[in-house]
């Protein structure tokens, strides 16, 4: 264009003529010349002006990185099967004396350009085909002595005297390329070319833009040359296109309305390229107002000082909105000049109110008048951006930048359609090449090699608009061959041709009278006058190395137009435009949500807006109006892929989600990747994951096919008539719901005609499912896998020579392109993106060109115009499968960069009970047990691998395998099996870890010896003797029956209220992981130290435990994972006056009321009935009289309120819903039947102590102070009108005369007695002797167990047999040792309210839990092991094998401190309850639970089980049999001759005992009688002894590792104590610090990972090169290499880190409650630990903030800590601060400042990470400040931890603040986890 700049004005500037005249002078002297300068078309144009003066040939060469010295020298050609070589630029300038003009030396590569040094110095060089050019003179000299023919015989040819070098280049290193190489650098002379100077430059403008006021021209001049000044290059803003001015001027000329800011947005789009300092610079400079006369004298460089005084040029206008415009209408201009081809079109263009009608160029075919097309729904500003384009058309080639999926392609199209051109897309791609830019080489049908014009030859010899796809994508140094054409419409071309500019055409033409067809023959082509070039990109990436493609040379050949996102009302209009079915108000949602995302400065929301892009939003729209019952959560999860977001991303778009009300439609967060579908035809129902795991799975409808229609859940499609049947996969499949759930997804989408994207990690089942899918649709498919080799060649063609002629393979793209069919690509992720973008445009616009020429059109009509065109098939479809994105994968990013193109499905592994069934169908024979068992630990391996304390995810293809493996060989152990999947973690001590803790947690017991079976040891029981009578005296004395009146009311309930029942997660223990034990199962409930347990109990498989300081109750189910609690803290009457010290019972009432219990005080006698699943409480007033006044506290403790007694209910019969109360001492029973709602009050004669309920009409009570029994029998039905009478029997005891009169223990009081009778044969067993009776088993202190024959039905005497105690338990000492030994001595007054004994009537046992004291410890241990420390003893008798056991109970890890309350509700420190046939459940008073199995048959049975995990490796030697035929026939069968010595014998047939033989008794042979084992070894040691290293060497190697830890401590400085503190800190995260490091390693490796270094001479056989390898060259191959950067990129800057840790004297404080400052310093340890050895990659420091002070330095980052002894320092001093500083908090100024040193850093990204505990709102601190000092910064990504406060302030922090910015450890022991989640998602996540 600066061209056309100097013929107008007819004299040439000054500064131009003086390099004209140096070039000159150099030309005289015969030297070669280098002109350097900054980018633009000047240089050249100068060189061309001198080169046209001096009317000199010209050799032009563009230089690209793809650029060989073939290119330079010679090239060969076959002709007719012989390879002959062809000259190329350089020598054919030496040769006939022309001037060779290179182009862009800083493209080329480093080892291409000194092949000219000798041609350059000497005029000398060697050619391939073995001439010599040899310098005119030595040439002239020789022809004196020889003669021409000699020399020509010598090869020698003459180098011409004009032959010169004209080089042209860029100043690297100020821009990008390699610098020039020193020899070559000293053969050139050098002229800096510069801008022209102020003044020229002014004087060309005018002449340009005459009516252009002169002032507005001088502004944008010097804001030009500021933008080019040094000043600006040092902020990074890249130089201003001067040589675009005059084409913009043009545009002025036209358009005087446009504001310059306009105009300068589209020379130097800087919104779009620069960052927010760039910007503002940029606008500052734009700004200002200066006189403009006094620039035009000012030179360039007095200028600057006025640009940084505060002086600039009012350019940014007062009105910042750009004028509106619009296209109105588009005429074909009737100026067909003679011999123009061009056609020109009349464009009438509105701006504002005023129409400008003028004549831009016009494609060949009619244009059409703007918005007539139906597809293209007009928007004001796309509306606004066509008028704009038409402008910039006038003049110049255009790029159109915008985000991914916002309507580039299809402006783009409407542009061409409304001036009729074609458009010839190219899809550019990273690794491209110059020559698949311009030409390409084939072969003809006789093996002539020739070349091939590209799509973008062809599209500027015919007029088209040529569509650069991709732009950001290639390569700067191959783009560079493009600049001639684009600012000259110049090239020249690899086969000699030229393409001329049109005006340059013709006047050729005419100089010469030549026709078009002469000049074609010497290869001379115009460019048509129509051709016009757009390029569409993505926005540049301000900052980043690679992503910054817009630089100063790419700024010279384009106007650039910003394509902005469409405002929300356009959108709208559009979407609804374009799907008219959409529901209205999903569309609001929709844009709601996306511009909430889109107008935020998060960069993590802002990448999960451009996964909504508007391409994005109109796939979901079409979905939804073909589906309107989807839930919009769903699609928009689908199209985030939120399933595999990292967990920061994933948490924000769910707040996204929550802030604009959109619902997901199921309940359950969990499951929110489906809306799982009850496969019924005729409605759908969202069933939640909690729901599958309690009921049965819905009716599973797999794919069903009838009458030729599939059926997948809801949708139905007709199934395929394939052509090709063997390509039809075909796969064994089981069907599960979920994955059907993920196909009838699929249906959906290919129903809508979309091509799919299937996620997921690796053995999640993505090629089952797609084959599946395909088999149920009897679709042919095509199968590509991907690479890290692939390139574009070979996903299209595979090149092959035969016979000497090239041949193309399809690919099976190809073929399924053609055939119609189903094209699966697999592994898309491991191919590098650049390769896998060409997919765009097959799938966008169905356009794919092809390496041999061919193209891939979508439209069948196109397809027979053009010649060699492959039609796509309409049943052309992808499916393409991935793995995730990020860590441990570490693909490229497909998703990413193609996802918004295809619809995208997360494919997870199954759900438990899909999982559960599928695995059921592989292994029908394995146990169930087994399998639930692997789903479990597997399930939450997967957890722990999203969360990232894993770094592998395991997959359901493992567990498959597993369970293939126990289905085949049953008796292998499970604990064996699964090392299939876990041996590869077995050298790594941390993940094996993790992975055996998490196995045994499930049970599986990986590592557990069969031997290791640990019960414990049975002791006898004493022999049972009768030891008395009990009559029940009947009527007849009538003074001993006595009738107990009863009377009847309803009761009052108050109530109901609503409380709030919390869900934990219970961390479920098996406890026979390693051993077994009678333990079956263990685990904690949350409650808090100073909680006390008082009562547990249980119904079925559901456990109650009630707590009483505050009261609370806890339930759940025997094998549930969650725990519910209760608070009733509000409920309780509290008294005013001290110490209350509640009791509580609970109850569990049976069906129809399971899930609600009642809940008894027997202080107060407060009765509660509460419902576990509502949280309902109501109170139940027993009785009428007012309530007294609670006891005064000073009274609890006298002895007098002891006798007082409290109130005590009665639950044997809870579970048929009725309930006895009565009070110690008192006289009456209340009967409370909870269904009538009624109380039924019986009176007594005597005063009570305790009451059994024997039966449902028996009660034996016991008087309060004489401790006699009697029965009371009442009618069953208390409501029956008649019998308001109860009965009233004494019952009288006679001991077993033994001569001394009565036996002492006729007045025992009873603990327990069973409320049912033993079945008849464990009565017998018992007795030992044949029995059939009605019987109850009574417990009490001096016996293990009496049992009471014929009692309570018969009133004759019952016999009382009892095994008795030898020392009664009340008059041992209670606890000798256990948890509360200081409390037991003076204080224990009282008598414990528990009795903690359970009678198991179906096992026949009785267990008590017992403190250690009153267990016979030296007849359980042997005399030299000193008994564990427990919290008690689990006595079980054992009445079938009359034995006696004793069964530790662990110690728990914490009691309460209120050891003397405790001593009050329990003698042990455990209280127990009968659970289920064989088994009690324990809790101990640190709130764990746990499951004992004490049932004899139980424990076998479960033994058995367990010992098949394991596996039956029994320690008895493997045999190896080989099957061979001996030929030896069997004799008869014989025991054989016995060798005296016993000697082993291996085969033969006959000794007796071999192994091996034929006929004799032996082991593993054939046709003997018997297996006889003699007792020899057979094969391999076993397994005992490998594990048995003899212990001296053990001890060796202990000792070892203890001497290289001194020493290493030594070497530090560091005394053990020290160590051991710091071992404190650092252990806790040993697991995160680990994890961490893994991903930084693999992170590093993958920077690290090869690339294809091409143009090699030893390598692989480049397939792009086939020809050049047929015509013999030598550089044809690539080998992988590491890439050297590219030269001018950007150093890799460091990231930065700042952790800010809270170290205020609060954190000092509240360090005994939840241990927050030691938290902290583990999460700081953590950083110092994790980060270490990586400095150069993550630079961090430590901050501490305090009362002190915002900045208290604990770690800087040039000083970081390198051992642990200065590690321990560091967090030494954060300790010791916090506990002297003043109080106060900084948390605010600490984040700000931090955030604002930070930015001001030099760094690739920058981090803050805060912790802090909430207690902001104490300080006045509001949560929206906070907020805002968190992204104040969009440089900076801060981060806040909270560490759980008082009450739910961190709670509502969170709220307030941006989501994934904020986190709240509840739990201390979650901070470090929680940084490292924040360092995986986000600053690993670009490293």
């Amino acid at each position: 264009m600066s061209f056309l700049v100097f013929l107008v004005s007819e004299t040439l500037p000054q500064t131009v003529v003086q390099h004209l005249r140096w070039i000159m002078q150099k030309d005289l002297l015969g030297q070669d010349v280098f002109l350097i300068g900054p980018p633009g078309p000047l240089r050249r144009s100068i060189a061309m002006k001198y080169l046209e003066l001096t009317k000199r040939e010209v050799e032009y060469v563009a230089l690209s990185r793809d650029t060989t010295e073939t290119d330079l020298k010679q090239r060969r050609e076959i002709r007719s099967g012989t390879a002959f070589y062809i000259d190329q630029c350089a020598v054919r300038a030496a040769t006939e004396g022309r001037i060779l003009v290179l182009e862009g030396l800083e493209k080329a590569e480093r080892n291409v350009l000194p092949v000219l040094n000798n041609l350059l110095e000497n005029r000398e060089m060697q050619l391939e085909d073995g001439r010599f050019l040899m310098s005119y003179q030595r040439y002239d000299k020789l022809l004196t002595e020889h003669t021409k023919e000699e020399l020509d015989a010598w090869q020698i040819v003459r180098v011409s005297e004009d032959f010169r070098v004209i080089a042209l280049g860029l100043p690297v290193p100020r821009y990008k390329g390699n610098p020039l190489d020193p020899p070559l650098r000293s053969r050139f002379q050098a002229r800096d070319i510069y801008y022209l100077p102020f003044k020229d430059q002014l004087e060309i403008l005018y002449v340009v833009g005459p009516n252009v006021p002169a002032e507005r021209v001088s502004q944008l001049l010097s804001f030009a040359t500021t933008l080019c000044s040094q000043q600006s290059s040092n902020l990074g803003l890249p130089d201003f296109p001067v040589d675009n001015l005059p084409p913009a001027l043009t545009v002025l000329e036209h358009f005087p309305m446009l504001s310059s800011q306009q105009l300068v947005q589209r020379l130097y789009p800087y919104q779009a390229m620069l960052g927010k300092e760039g910007c503002t610079a940029v606008e500052g400079v734009l700004s200002v107002r200066t006189h403009t006369h006094r620039h035009a004298q000012l030179h360039t460089h007095t200028q600057l000082t006025v640009v940084v005084s505060l002086q600039r040029f009012e350019l940014l206008d007062a009105c910042q909105q750009p004028a509106s415009s619009a296209v109105l209408k588009v005429a074909p201009a009737n100026t067909e000049q003679p011999g123009q081809p061009g056609a020109q079109a009349d464009v009438t263009v509105r701006i504002t109110d005023k129409d400008i009608t003028f004549q831009v160029p016009a494609g060949t075919k009619a244009p059409r008048p703007p918005n007539s097309n139906p597809a293209f729904i007009s928007t004001p500003s796309h509306a606004q951006l066509l008028a704009e384009m038409v402008q910039s058309h006038l003049v110049k080639d255009m790029c159109l930048i915008g985000a991914k999926g916002c309507g580039k392609s299809v402006v783009a199209k409407e542009f061409a359609e409304m001036l009729g051109y074609s458009i010839e897309p190219v899809m550019l791609y990273q690794d491209m090449t110059a020559r698949d830019l311009l030409q390409q080489r084939y072969t003809l049908a006789n093996g002539d090699t020739a070349w091939r014009p590209s799509p973008l030859v062809t599209a500027a010899q015919e007029g088209k608009l040529l569509l650069l796809d991709g732009i950001h994508r290639v390569n700067l140094g191959t783009l560079s061959v493009l600049s001639r054409l684009l600012h000259d419409r110049e090239l020249s071309l690899y086969d000699g041709s030229r393409l001329l500019r049109w005006d340059r055409y013709q006047a050729l033409k005419e100089e010469l009278q030549l026709t078009d067809e002469q000049l074609q023959e010497r290869s001379i082509f115009p460019v048509h006058p129509s051709f016009r070039v757009l390029a569409l990109a993505e926005p540049p990436v301000a900052g980043s190395s690679g992503q910054q493609w817009l630089g100063p040379e790419l700024l010279t050949m384009f106007m650039f137009h910003n394509i902005q996102p469409l405002a929300r009302a356009q959108e709208t209009s559009l979407i609804q435009g374009l799907t008219p079915n959409v529901p209205k108000e999903a569309v609001e949602q929709l844009l709601h949500l996306t511009h909430n995302l889109r107008q935020t400065n998060d960069p993590t929301a802002q990448s999960l807006a451009s996964s909504l892009s508007t391409r994005q939003l109109l796939r979901i729209c079409r979905r939804l109006s073909q589906y309107p019952e989807e839930s919009i959560a769903h699609a928009v999860n689908k199209a985030c892929l939120s399933r595999f977001l990292p967990s920061l991303a994933r948490s924000s778009l769910q707040k996204g989600l929550a802030s604009c009300s959109i619902q997901d439609t199921q309940p359950d967060a969990e499951a929110h990747d489906h809306s799982c579908k009850r496969h019924t035809h005729t409605h759908h129902t969202p069933c939640t994951n909690m729901y599958n795991l309690f009921h049965p799975s819905p009716p599973l409808h797999p794919g069903t096919v009838k009458d030729g229609v599939l059926t997948i859940g809801s949708v139905s499609a007709p199934v395929y008539n394939a052509g090709e049947k063997m390509k039809v996969p075909d796969v064994l499949f089981y069907d599960n719901a979920q994955h059907m759930m993920v196909m009838e997804d699929m249906l959906k989408d290919f129903l809508l005609g979309e091509h799919l994207l299937l996620v997921g990690n690796q053995g999640v089942g993505k090629n089952k499912i797609v084959d599946r899918f395909l088999h149920l649709l009897n679709r042919p498919r095509e199968y590509l896998q991907l690479h890290r080799d692939t390139t574009v060649q070979t996903l299209t063609l595979q090149p092959s020579v035969r016979d000497g002629i090239i041949i193309y393979e399809d690919s099976p793209l190809v073929k399924a392109v053609k055939m119609g069919h189903i094209l699966v690509i697999d592994e898309a992720d491991k191919a590098p993106t650049n390769v896998t973008c060409i997919l765009k445009t097959l799938v966008e616009s169905g356009e794919m060109i092809l390496a041999d020429g061919r193209r891939i059109v979508s439209d069948p009509l196109e397809a027979e115009r053009r010649p060699n065109t492959i039609a796509m098939h309409p049943d052309f479809r992808m499916l393409v499968l991935a793995n995730r994105p990020g860590f441990p994968f570490l693909g490229n990013d497909f998703f990413g960069s193609l996802g918004d193109i295809f619809s995208c499905h997360a494919v997870d592994n199954p759900k438990p009970q899909a999982e559960f069934a599928m695995l059921k169908q592989y292994g029908p024979a394995v146990p169930d047990d087994t399998l639930h068992k692997l789903v479990a630990a597997f399930g939450e391996l997967r957890a722990m691998a999203d969360q990232g304390t894993i770094t592998y995810p395991y997959s359901t293809r493992e567990v498959v395998n597993i369970v293939k493996h126990l289905q085949r060989f049953p008796d292998e152990g499970l604990a064996n099996v699964v090392r299939n999947v876990f041996d590869f973690d077995s050298y790594n001590k941390d993940t094996r870890e993790v992975l055996i803790e998490a196995l045994h947690k499930h049970g599986i017991p990986i590592g557990a010896k069969p031997s290791s079976v640990h019960l414990a040891k049975e002791l006898p029981l004493p022999e049972v003797r009768m030891s008395g009578y009990w009559t029940t005296n009947q009527e007849g004395n009538a003074r001993r029956k006595l009738l107990c009146p009863t009377e009847t009311h309803p009761i009052d309930i108050k109530g109901p209220v609503f409380l709030r029942v919390q869900g934990y997660p219970c961390e479920r223990q098996e406890s026979r992981a390693l051993s077994f034990t009678e333990e079956k199962a263990t685990w904690q409930i949350p409650m808090s130290e100073v909680n006390i347990i008082c009562d547990i109990t249980t119904n079925n498989d559901a456990i109650y435990m009630a707590t009483c300081n505050p009261v609370c109750l806890f339930a759940m189910k025997e094998s549930g994972d969650t725990v519910q609690c209760m608070e009733l803290y509000d409920v309780f009457p509290r008294t005013i006056s001290g110490v209350w010290q509640p009791f509580v019972t609970v109850a569990a009432l049976g069906s129809p009321l399971e899930g609600q219990v009642v809940l008894h005080e027997e202080q107060s006698n407060t009765v509660l009935h509460l419902d576990v699943l509502t949280g309902a409480v109501r109170r139940l007033i027993l009785s009428q009289e007012p309530e007294q006044p609670a006891p005064k506290a000073s009274k609890w403790w006298s002895s007098s309120k002891e006798a007082q007694g409290g109130h005590k209910m009665c639950r044997e019969f809870a579970y048929k819903n009725w309930l006895l109360f009565y009070k110690e001492g008192g006289n009456q029973l209340d009967v409370l039947d909870v269904l009538e709602g009624r109380v039924h009050t019986i009176s007594l004669p005597i005063n009570l102590s305790k009451v059994f309920l024997v039966a449902e009409d028996r009660w034996l009570l016991v008087e309060s102070n004489t401790n006699k029994k009697f029965l009371l029998t009442k009618p069953m039905h208390m409501g029956a009108e008649d019998s308001g009478v109860c009965q009233l029997h004494s019952v009288s005891e006679d001991g077993v005369s033994t001569g001394h009169g009565a036996s002492s223990d006729e007045m025992y009081v009873p603990q327990t007695v069973g409320s049912d009778q033993l079945p008849n044969e464990n009565l017998s067993a018992a007795l030992g002797q044949k029995i059939v009776s009605p019987n109850r088993l009574l417990s009490d202190t001096s016996s293990y167990a009496r049992i009471i024959v014929g009692f309570p039905d018969l009133m004759s005497p019952n016999e009382v047999y009892s095994f008795k105690r030898d020392v009664d338990l009340s008059e041992m000492r209670g606890g000798d040792s256990g948890g509360q030994i200081f409390s037991r001595g003076g204080l224990k007054s009282s008598v414990a309210k528990r009795t903690n004994c359970v009678s198991l009537l179906s096992a026949n046992q009785v267990v008590r839990a017992l403190p250690p004291g009153q267990v016979p410890l030296k007849d359980i241990f042997p005399p030299d092991v000193t008994p564990p420390m427990t919290a008690a003893y689990l006595e079980v008798t054992d009445l079938n094998s009359k034995k006696l056991k004793y069964i530790p109970v662990p110690r728990s890890l914490s009691v309460s401190p209120y050891t003397s309350w405790i001593s009050k509700v329990s003698d042990s420190d455990v209280l127990l309850a009968g659970l289920g046939s064989g088994g009690v459940v324990t809790v101990d008073m640190g709130g764990y639970v746990r499951l004992w199995e004490t049932g004899l048959e139980n424990l076998q049975r479960s033994l058995l089980e367990w010992r098949t995990m394991i596996g039956s490796e029994d320690g008895r030697p493997i045999q190896i049999t080989v099957q061979r035929d001996s030929g030896l026939d069997v004799t008869a069968p014989k025991h054989g001759k016995v060798d005296p010595k016993n000697a082993p014998h291996v085969g033969g047939n006959q000794w007796a005992g071999g192994t091996g033989g034929r006929d004799t008794a032996g082991l593993g042979g054939k046709g003997g009688p018997y297996r006889l084992d003699a007792g020899h070894k057979v094969h391999q040691l076993s397994k005992a002894e490998i594990d048995a290293i003899p212990e001296d060497v053990r001890k060796a190697a202990r000792e070892m590792g203890e001497k290289a830890f001194k020493a290493r401590l030594k070497e530090i400085d560091m005394s053990e104590y020290d160590a051991s503190t710091y071992e404190r800190f650092s252990g806790n995260v040993r697991r995160q610090v680990q994890s961490l490091r893994i991903i930084l390693d693999s992170l590093q490796a993958k920077g690290k990972e090869r690339q294809w270094l091409k143009n090699q001479s030893l390598g692989e056989l480049d397939d792009a090169k086939i020809i050049d390898g047929l015509t013999g060259e030598k550089a044809i191959y690539k080998r992988r290499g590491e890439l050297d950067p590219e030269l001018g990129s950007p150093q890799q800057k460091p990231k930065r880190l700042r952790v800010l840790a809270d170290v205020s004297g609060s954190m000092y404080r509240f360090n005994g409650v939840d241990g927050r400052l030691e938290r902290s310093m583990e999460a700081v340890c953590m950083v110092m630990e994790a980060l270490e050895s990586y400095e150069q990659k993550i630079k961090y420091d430590i901050v501490g903030h305090s009362g002190d002070g915002y900045d208290i330095e604990l770690v800087r980052t040039d000083k970081v800590p390198k051992n642990n002894k200065q590690r321990l320092k560091v967090l030494k001093n954060m300790h010791a601060h916090s506990q002297f500083c003043m109080s106060g908090d900084y948390t605010l100024e600490s984040t700000e400042a931090g955030i604002r040193e930070l930015a001001r850093e030099d760094a690739d990204e920058r981090f803050v990470v805060v912790l802090s505990d909430a207690n902001l709102e104490r300080y006045g601190i509001t949560p929206e400040r906070f907020a805002r000092a968190l992204t104040s910064d969009p440089q900076v990504n801060a981060f806040a931890i909270f560490i759980g406060s008082l009450g739910d302030q961190a709670d509502r922090l969170q709220r307030t603040l941006p989501a994934g910015r904020s986190f709240v450890a509840m739990d201390t022991k979650h901070i470090p986890q929680i940084l490292q989640q924040i360092f995986t998602s986000t600053m690993l996540s670009s490293a």
